[in-house]
């Protein structure tokens, strides 16, 4: 069966890798969570005190960093692992989460991570999401879908999702935390959250997951079988 690249970007909790492993576990394909990989490099600057405002710092960090996803056979889901160590729930803390969307604006830190998602698919058969990964990773994919939801719905998703962590958290917090990473996912200088042209826009503010699931892999299938969709 052919296959092909599938790729998921949009803004901060809409869904995107809940959407993304659900399609790559369907389709039997490899899932990618480039957002880990900039989440474990954001992870080891802070560890390292490494000060990312100069650029020769970052280069030497990047050197000293081995990215990898590893698959858990007891949950069968792929996990990261930085420099040999699972910080899968790690980099999911809230101090990550500030600094990261600053971090992967750095072009050093791009350029990085970009090169090694370009080599995990070579051979096709994967599911990737991100900010940039149907414009700048792989602008020749078979299919692009841009999440978007409106913004009250997106922080009370990622707020519940925190507090299961850590109660201490506030909704104001997370809300501020949004905004932020919105601001800089879309004003940085290199590879800019955008949708890309030929993507197909998923708008689930008022969809299930069950929904969304449904009407991306109606689009996959119909990708993969190469029929061309109206949308």
């Amino acid at each position: 069966m052919k296959k092909i690249i599938i790729t998921i970007d949009g803004w901060s909790s809409c869904g995107k890798s809940t959407l993304a492993k659900q399609l790559a576990r369907e389709l039997g394909y490899v899932y990618i969570d480039s957002g880990a990989m900039y989440r474990a490099i954001t992870l080891y600057l802070l560890r390292n005190h490494v000060d990312w405002t100069k650029h020769s710092a970052v280069k030497d960090a990047l050197k000293e960093i081995k990215l990898e996803f590893i698959a858990n056979h007891k949950t069968g889901q792929t996990e990261m692992h930085l420099n040999d160590e699972n910080v899968e729930y790690v980099i999911r803390d809230l101090l990550v989460a500030e600094k990261v969307s600053e971090i992967a604006a750095i072009p050093e830190v791009r350029e990085f991570a970009v090169a090694q998602q370009q080599e995990m698919g070579e051979k096709k058969g994967i599911v990737m999401d991100g900010r940039d990964i149907g414009t700048v990773v792989f602008p020749a994919a078979e299919l692009k879908i841009f999440m978007t939801a409106e913004n009250g719905i997106r922080v009370q998703r990622r707020f519940k999702e925190l507090y299961e962590k850590n109660p201490n958290v506030t909704i104001d917090e997370v809300r501020a935390n949004l905004e932020m990473r919105d601001y800089i996912d879309s004003h940085r200088q290199m590879s800019p959250l955008r949708k890309a042209e030929d993507a197909i826009e998923l708008d689930n503010t008022n969809l299930s997951e069950r929904q969304q699931f449904d009407m991306a892999l109606q689009w996959a299938r119909a990708r993969i079988d190469g029929v061309k969709l109206n949308v």
